[in-house]
């Protein structure tokens, strides 16, 4: 900069030589400090001189660190370093050993990071080793051939000084064919925390051990009595099954002093297994599940492990807030799902494991938190938010780490965990050199939080991963045996640390939105997952009230909604899609069991008739709450009821059906289509509704006249016979003798022939053989005839005449 504000063609002044000169010193005294240690180096010295030009690169051996123990050595301990060496290049190395190389302590946290990163030898940065008898020889190593070693060393032969963060460097020298001098070949770097006696102060460690894991239960569930679940796959039994993820988390937490964080969800799905258990295949069948003692053992165990701890329980189905800050506030009804997750998440920790947690924590993914994350997170009643340094980064230039707490704002806490310790065990832990150093390195930036403020009593928070796989959470476990273990750190539990005093110089100001980290915003939920989760929660809405057991459907498909929100679709953006429009489509089939039943056209014939319609209820529970309202789209011609339309109220019970007559009144011939539907008691349609065709096919009044014209003549005709008859009879009992018989009707002379009656009129005979008792004739007894038609009323037909379909 100096050399940037001379002008062209001018001498620079004194002072700007100056600056010139000690930027030039300053650049190379990585080089001189080198140079300055030659002289006493001895035979390491053409070895390290020699690997001056191969800094840029790693070396063609590859050094693994697979153990250093102990961990945090003290006074009279002796540090073993195991692992091995692999050659690389396809030159054969000869004449090697591996030694060790301790470096002067550290001063700062970030000067553990720059040592972690380098890969190289680099001669002046890098240590001497401690060589004589703590070495280990290596002959001959060919071309891609590795060799096993360990160096044992008594730490007082370390020359340790003061307590402090000492960089400890494992390497490789040796010659190669094309290169036949000693050189430094390979290293590889960690940490040793040095804190031999106890602390004065020591740091109040917070360690938050979670368990979480994806979505296993559907909506469905069985219409049995006990509703027997419908999970995914099998997935869950395999991690709470001996050597799972989900059991490896809990052994390992059961040994340590740590803040347990349980998604309500894990426990209610593990739950759920205890009793009987379906799987769901793909053709859409299920099979029975049969890990329900492995469930049994696992929340055994659980509740074992918990009891007087520490215990944090997150909003059911663990719900990511900061989707629904940035996609889902604004469509209506997404907080209020939150708020739902929050209500039953300590009923459903405290039912299973007998333990009251806390709900009162809110935990963004990562611990990024913008304003609009903070707003929702605390709207379901949370008034602690647990974020994370490299969010909250402090702006005061603090030179130490500040506690975790601190005020926000609005009766809120940030409980604010360290960025460096939580990330800690993030990578690939399955070889054993990447946990080695993983846990090195969390142990050396502990330490060096306490060493920088040694007077001062922190409360720090570690945060790590959601969902750990087993090789992380044995890695961590690993590293919080040793700093629990160690002299400069003590346990304490989440609440209290949210309740420590916080430091007046760190930061308080939440970052605006702007900084979210791009990368997590792109795995975020979109808003169109919230409009299905609302979507559907308007069908269970207006189902619910129609149900006589809501709790049956309730429970399980608002548990589902929950879950269509949960941070475990990060990054599964397909495949949570299908679990939410799976949920709204089972929704749909059992809403769909409660229907019409499908009618074809009727012809009514007549002025009035009734109409029949079926409501069937294919659930096992009864339906209540409901209307059922025929509408007839032309009145003028066909009337339902005294009006357009009828309605009845309906209740069915369940896998029943029920058909309901609507009386109907015709005013005029031709088709009318009419239209049935189910509403539920508050107005709203339920369900699809069924049209038809009525043929109306109305007597006019001329045909009326017709026939009551012909039942006019048939009234006259039988008067006319009923008069001849009349006549007849009276003839024939002025011509019988007193002493005739009794019942005969015929006579008899002396001589034995039988005389036969005429009458005058041809009708008399054949009506009296028609009705041979006399008194058969007389007009006022009840069998006198009748006729066989009567006129047609003008009155409406009962509700018994047929409606032809």
């Amino acid at each position: 900069m100096a050399e940037a504000a001379d002008f062209q063609g001018t001498s620079p002044s004194p002072a700007r030589r100056w600056l010139r000169r000690s930027g030039a010193l300053l650049a190379g005294a990585p080089l001189l400090a080198g140079l300055l240690q030659l002289p006493f180096s001895g035979p390491a010295q053409a070895a390290e001189k020699a690997s001056v030009a191969d800094a840029a690169g790693s070396g063609p051996v590859d050094i693994n660190l697979d153990s250093l123990s102990p961990s945090t050595p003290t006074d009279g301990d002796t540090i073993t370093v195991s692992g091995s060496v692999t050659n690389t290049s396809k030159q054969t190395v000869t004449d090697a050993h591996v030694g060790i190389r301790v470096g002067p302590s550290l001063n700062t946290r970030s000067a553990i990071d720059t040592v972690a990163k380098r890969t190289s030898f680099q001669p002046g940065l890098d240590a001497l080793e401690v060589g004589g008898k703590y070495v280990a020889k290596v002959a001959k190593l060919a071309a891609g051939s590795s060799q096993r070693f360990s160096i044992s060393v008594p730490v007082k032969d370390l020359d340790l000084g003061s307590d402090g963060v000492y960089p400890l460097g494992v390497s490789l020298t040796g010659r190669t064919t094309a290169q036949q001098w000693d050189q430094v070949l390979g290293i590889e770097r960690t940490f040793l925390p040095w804190q031999p006696d106890a602390a004065d102060t020591k740091t109040k460690t917070t360690y938050l051990w979670p368990l979480i894991s994806t979505v296993h239960l559907t909506a469905k569930t069985g219409s049995d009595e006990q509703q027997t679940p419908v999970f995914k796959s099998d997935d869950l039994a395999k991690e709470i099954s001996p050597g799972g993820r989900l059991d490896q988390l809990l052994s390992l937490g059961n040994q340590l002093d740590v803040t347990w964080v349980l998604d309500p969800d894990l426990l209610a799905s593990v739950d759920a297994m205890r009793g009987g258990y379906r799987i769901q295949q793909e053709n859409g069948t299920t099979i029975a599940g049969k890990n329900q003692a492995v469930a049994n053992a696992w929340l055994d165990k659980l509740e074992k492990s918990v009891q007087g701890q520490n215990i944090v329980a997150l909003p059911f189905a663990d719900p990511d807030l900061a989707s629904l800050a940035h996609h889902g506030k604004d469509v209506t009804g997404s907080l209020s799902h939150l708020k739902d997750a929050t209500d039953v998440a300590a009923g459903t920790v405290e039912t299973i494991v007998h333990v009251k947690p806390s709900t009162d924590f809110a935990w963004p993914v990562d611990g990024a938190v913008d304003p609009s994350i903070v707003n929702v997170a605390t709207s379901a009643g949370a008034d602690k938010v647990i974020t994370r340094s490299d969010s909250l980064r402090e702006t005061g230039g603090l030179p130490y780490t500040p506690s975790a707490a601190r005020p926000i704002g609005g009766g809120t806490t940030a409980v604010v965990a360290d960025e460096r310790l939580s990330t800690a065990f993030q990578g690939d832990m399955m070889k054993a050199d990447s946990s080695t150093l993983a846990v090195q390195k969390f142990l050396a930036q502990s330490l060096m939080i306490n060493l920088q403020e040694s007077d001062n009593e922190r409360s720090i928070v570690v945060a790590p991963q959601r969902m750990p796989t087993a090789s992380q959470a044995q890695s961590m476990a690993v590293a919080l045996r040793a700093l629990q273990q160690g002299n400069w750190s003590e346990s304490q539990g989440l609440a209290e640390a949210a309740k420590a005093k916080p430091d007046p110089g760190a930061t308080t100001k939440v970052p605006p939105t702007s900084s979210y980290p791009r990368a997590l915003r792109n795995r975020e939920l979109p808003r169109g997952a919230f409009e299905r989760i609302q979507k559907t929660q308007s069908k269970l809405d207006k189902f619910q009230v129609i149900l006589t057991h809501e709790a049956r459907v309730v429970t399980p498909f608002g548990r589902a909604i929950d879950r269509g929100m949960s941070a475990s679709w990060r990054g599964r953006t397909a495949e949570a899609a299908a679990f939410r429009k799976g949920v709204d489509r089972y929704l749909d089939e059992l809403m769909g069991l409660v229907h019409l039943i499908e009618k074809s056209d009727a012809k009514l014939s007549g002025r009035s008739a009734t109409i029949p319609v079926t409501v069937q209820n294919n659930l096992v529970q009864g339906v209540d709450h409901l209307v059922l309202r025929l509408t007839s789209k032309q009145p003028t011609r066909l009337k339902i009821g005294n009006g357009p339309y009828d309605e009845r109220p309906i209740q069915v019970a369940g896998e029943h059906s029920q058909s309901v007559k609507f009386t109907t009144s015709t005013k005029a011939n031709g088709p009318v289509q009419v239209d049935a539907q189910l509403y539920t008691e508050d107005g709203q349609p339920y369900g699809h509704k069924v049209s038809f065709e009525v043929k109306v096919t109305e007597i006019t009044s001329t045909v009326m006249l017709v026939i009551g014209g012909g039942v006019l003549l048939l009234v006259l005709a039988g008067f006319r016979m009923y008069t001849q008859r009349k006549r007849a009879a009276a003839r024939q009992t002025e011509e019988e003798p007193d002493n005739g018989p009794e019942a005969g009707g015929e006579s008899k002379d002396s001589d034995g022939t039988v005389d036969t009656d005429t009458t005058e009129d041809s009708e008399a005979g054949p009506e009296r053989a028609s009705d041979p008792e006399s008194g058969a004739d007389d007009p006022e007894h009840p069998s006198d005839p009748t006729p066989d038609t009567a006129p047609e009323s003008a009155d409406p037909s009962g509700t018994g005449e047929r409606v032809d379909r």
